[in-house]
């Protein structure tokens, strides 16, 4: 076996359980915020995700944040779609983090055009989350996709992300295998926040050579998790936790305290039972409750 890359591979590798968070590049030139709470972050996960133009809204690049955070000391997971980019600047990206010293890739098709803030963008989709790493995988061999030799080749832990509560489920699972024959060595799931969720989806992957990291973003409101459950496909909050926000609300406490709460405990018994092999925290523009979360999960 070949020496780890990065953090995140070898804490899986391990046995450990792993922790990744997200964080999304400021719209503007001004990151005084986002570095403030990546500084946060540091000694508590072992890869910080950037996201790619998140929800194909203008922001800054996810390369150009990844390099930041590489100088706060931590360790960055790029994440790249397929949706802005053909094959030519696909490969430059990965060749420059390659360069930077960037080791974790997440690969994603990405959300289209028409969802974001400039509707009127031409969409690219040259590539999708398989093809996207396939090209990893011929770069870290030392040739482009034409087959000319690179001047130094880049060393990658790649990823991709799945959905465990899909119907049929079965379209995720081949998914999956798609993309670990393509090169996925971790997946970081859709949010879940049920138990038996999770159960059910390490049974339905048990035979597949792959780490899962449990996707968990934690509840501001009993309104949010309302929202998310009827309009957000893949995602399901049970009642219960609703009920919990609602009591918060009803006793004068804070609701987004209580979901730090939740999304605490729930990893804590994610991680009590060996469901998945780590968690993905998605804070959505609250990263600074990462190390909340982390200290009600005991972590």
């Amino acid at each position: 076996m070949t020496a780890p890359v990065s953090q995140l591979q070898q804490t899986l590798e391990n046995g450990g359980f792993a922790v990744t968070a997200e964080m999304a590049p400021p719209k503007g030139t001004d990151w005084t915020h986002i570095l403030e709470v990546a500084e946060m972050l540091k000694g508590r996960v072992d890869a910080v995700n950037v996201t790619d133009f998140q929800s194909a809204a203008v922001k800054a690049s996810s390369l150009g944040m990844c390099i930041e955070l590489l100088k706060l000391g931590l360790q960055p997971v790029l994440q790249m779609t397929g949706r802005d980019r053909n094959r030519i600047a696909i490969q430059g990206e990965m060749l420059s983090a390659g360069h930077f010293g960037v080791h974790n890739l997440l690969a994603l098709t990405g959300d289209h055009t028409t969802v974001g803030d400039n509707p009127e963008a031409k969409p690219v989709f040259e590539l999708d989350s398989v093809g996207i790493l396939q090209v990893a995988e011929v770069l870290m061999g030392g040739h482009d996709l034409a087959g000319n030799d690179l001047q130094g080749a880049p060393e990658f832990f790649l990823g991709a992300s799945v959905t465990p509560v899909f119907d049929p489920v079965e379209v995720q699972l081949i998914r999956m295998r798609k993309k670990i024959k393509a090169g996925a060595k971790f997946f970081q799931t859709q949010a879940v926040y049920s138990v038996d969720v999770m159960r059910k989806f390490k049974e339905e992957t048990k035979d597949m050579d792959a780490y899962v990291l449990a996707g968990i973003v934690p509840l501001k409101s009993a309104g949010m998790a309302r929202f998310m459950t009827n309009n957000v496909p893949g995602i399901e909050v049970p009642q219960e936790l609703i009920d919990r926000l609602n009591k918060a609300k009803e006793e004068g406490r804070s609701q987004a305290d209580e979901g730090i709460k939740i999304a605490g405990e729930f990893i804590a018994d994610l991680k009590k039972e060996g469901l998945c092999d780590g968690v993905h925290i998605m804070a959505i523009g609250a990263e600074e409750n990462v190390p909340r979360i982390l200290e009600a999960a005991g972590l």
